[in-house]
């Protein structure tokens, strides 16, 4: 098993597209040849509320009018990750201690309930997308049916008051 501790984040770039929403900034992040060694959504309001990226190993243009959006995302650690070392490793159901050992994440939590136990096993529903918090990337899980744990954030979220007419 690989062991990933200390994710570089040399050069880094910030982008800003104008996406509206986190799936077709995460679609555009996926369609990229060379693909990414890294990336991260933010959530920006210049010059509106839009997703910026931030991503390593792939350059992109950004418009003049979204350069502060794009800074703004390559600035620090924080973000949404969709790619990160190890990332693909993270389908099925795997144990907390496998999720931490393939990949970058650091922490597994249960919503509300604090750090996940090491034996805990996590259904990836081939959907991982981790969040950076206070440095660590933080996997942020909910208990679901059979006594495993899922990811919060599910690759077709229900839109809120959806079954509401």
């Amino acid at each position: 098993m690989t062991l990933y501790r200390s994710v570089s984040r040399a050069a880094v770039t910030g982008v800003s597209l104008g996406h509206r929403e986190l799936s077709a900034a995460d679609h555009w992040i996926l369609a990229l040849d060379p693909a990414p060694s890294w990336a991260c959504t933010h959530l920006v309001q210049t010059p509106f509320p839009h997703v910026a990226i931030s991503l390593s190993g792939v350059s992109a243009e950004t418009a003049p009018e979204l350069r502060a959006a794009a800074d703004a995302a390559a600035a620090g650690r924080s973000g949404r990750a969709v790619v990160f070392p190890g990332s693909e490793r993270l389908v099925g159901s795997l144990t907390v201690s496998d999720v931490l050992s393939l990949s970058a994440i650091d922490r597994v939590e249960v919503l509300g309930s604090g750090v996940a136990g090491d034996d805990a096993v996590v259904d990836t529903r081939d959907f991982v997308r981790p969040q950076y918090r206070g440095g660590d990337l933080v996997l942020v899980t909910t208990p679901a049916a059979g006594g495993v744990l899922v990811p919060f954030e599910t690759r077709e979220p229900t839109p809120c008051c959806a079954d509401h007419a």
